[in-house]
């Protein structure tokens, strides 16, 4: 099967699918850090869309979209257009990836701003679903698929805060956003297994 893992610098999603036999390859405009360049499409996921892919799983940026930047559009109550302009383009690049012309397409994002009326998702998980003790909605927009099926649930009493300081993926610094939009290694297992 050809997928194409966009937005994906980490490559955690796509070297648990080439595990499988698949050909899949992740594409980013940054240098991937998988240690497996040659998987690696760097470029403008766009560009590359439309080649035939039998599955799509997409990262796309959500720092305009997510629920929790929302705050940013009304700081003390005066829409900031600039931040509602660049909101409306990562709509326009969300629902590209969305419409793409493939029949099994999943995109991952955290939950959206209303403001935006994105498609409904299909699903929620939790990184503690799938053996990482740690609390992170993430939504599932799913088309062509099942659902994610948990499948290495912590218990509630070992589950921590994503607030809570020296977790890898929130870490501060430079660096935060890129370590927070990476894919939990259990997570990626599971898409490979169930979807591939």
């Amino acid at each position: 099967m050809r997928v194409l893992i966009a937005c994906e610098e980490s490559q955690e999603v796509c070297k648990e699918f080439r595990k499988r036999g698949h050909e899949a390859y992740s594409c980013d405009i940054e240098d991937c850090s998988g240690g497996h360049p040659e998987w690696h499409l760097k470029q403008d996921v766009l560009e590359v869309l439309n080649q035939k892919w039998d599955l799509i799983i997409a990262h796309p940026p959500c720092t305009y979209l997510s629920n929790a930047g929302a705050r940013h559009l009304y700081p003390k109550g005066i829409l900031n257009k600039d931040r509602l302009k660049k909101g409306l383009e990562a709509k326009e690049f969300f629902m590209k990836l969305y419409n793409a012309d493939c029949n099994k397409i999943v995109i991952e994002n955290p939950i959206p701003s209303s403001i935006y009326e994105l498609p409904k998702y299909t699903q929620f998980i939790q990184p503690y679903e799938y053996g990482h003790p740690y609390k992170k909605k993430t939504c599932l927009w799913i088309k062509g698929l099942s659902n994610l099926k948990p499948t290495n649930i912590i218990e509630f009493e070992e589950i921590q805060s994503t607030k809570i300081a020296g977790n890898w993926f929130n870490k501060g610094g430079k660096e935060r956003k890129k370590n927070r939009s990476k894919t939990f290694h259990g997570i990626a297992v599971a898409m490979a297994e169930q979807w591939g």
